[in-house]
């Protein structure tokens, strides 16, 4: 057996969840920088082993909600229940009776992240497939008034800018653009957003997609929000004419008006700001990165006819 320093944390867990289960292993994921997310397979009765994912909250994302683990539970139900490929939710405790943090047990789902796709085309059709389907989803019956509003986050964000600015992804000039222009004009209907759409939180076995994982992200709001990070993270891992052709696949299983779609593009090139390094790993994936960050920020400004 495998040894984390709480293991017995976890052993207690999984005598929670079911007396006559026995933790037989736990290792560490990833899975968001503010959540320790720690997978366990447990033997239950009869001898069959059933693999979870526990996710403990950590002192940023209690910051933000310190509902977090109830609404992640929450929403992952409301998500199985439109048959998307969410892990299905199985517990969530904030009582700090086990963890000091608030946390939630999750289904494991086998598969893995795909970087190297054989079918690079047909690995682009399913992404733009399975964004689509979540963004056309009918939620009509759930109140998802638990979850935060883009207007509200991007009111705030351009309200008060940083006291530090990433002047080498080119923050300022970005800000300067979307501080003018918001709120953006030519909205779409609120939809639920995963927040974090790139090839890392997508699972697939067998070449099929088989999972959409980290939802801790997610808002309600325009879609073209979710679109635009694809589309700089399919840029990052794929290049330009991988990220038109998702984009190209996406439009045509929708009906959403895109004119705003410079300024979303935009509002995604924000968001490492001060992380690319990080996000990269080594220095030669970073100046990679930095040289597409820019070339996609210089479309943008372009396609809003605002470079000299």
């Amino acid at each position: 057996m495998e040894h984390l320093e709480d293991d017995a944390k976890f052993e207690q867990l999984v005598h929670t969840l079911d007396p006559q289960s026995k933790l037989l292993r736990t290792w560490g994921l990833t899975g968001g920088v503010s959540a320790q997310v720690t997978a366990i397979e447990v033997e239950v009765p009869g001898g069959m082993t059933q693999k979870m994912v526990v996710r403990r909250h950590g002192a940023i994302d209690l910051r933000r909600n310190p509902n977090i683990a109830a609404d992640e539970f929450k929403l992952l139900q409301i998500v199985r229940s439109a048959g998307l490929p969410a892990p299905a939710p199985l517990y969530f405790d904030r009582s700090g009776e086990i963890f000091a943090t608030p946390f939630v047990v999750l289904e494991y789902i086998e598969g893995q992240s795909e970087f190297s796709p054989p079918d690079l085309e047909g690995y682009l059709v399913e992404l733009a497939r399975q964004l689509s389907a979540l963004h056309n989803a009918d939620f009509s019956e759930f109140d998802l008034s638990f979850l935060p509003k883009q207007d509200e986050i991007y009111t705030e964000k351009f309200r008060v800018r940083p006291a530090k600015l990433d002047y080498s992804l080119g923050e300022g000039r970005i800000r300067d653009v979307l501080e003018a222009a918001w709120p953006f004009p030519e909205r779409n209907a609120p939809v639920l957003l995963h927040g974090d759409y790139w090839p890392g939180n997508i699972l697939w076995e067998d070449g099929r997609l088989v999972g959409l994982i980290d939802w801790e992200d997610s808002h309600v709001g325009d879609p073209l929000a979710d679109l635009a990070i694809s589309r700089l993270e399919i840029l990052w891992a794929f290049g330009t004419d991988a990220m038109d052709n998702f984009t190209e696949q996406y439009k045509a299983l929708s009906h959403l008006n895109f004119a705003s779609m410079p300024y979303w593009d935009l509002c995604a090139a924000l968001r490492p700001a001060f992380r690319i390094a990080d996000w990269a790993g080594d220095p030669v994936r970073e100046k990679d990165m930095r040289e597409k960050h820019r070339w996609f920020v210089t479309r943008s400004l372009e396609a809003l006819s605002i470079l000299p």
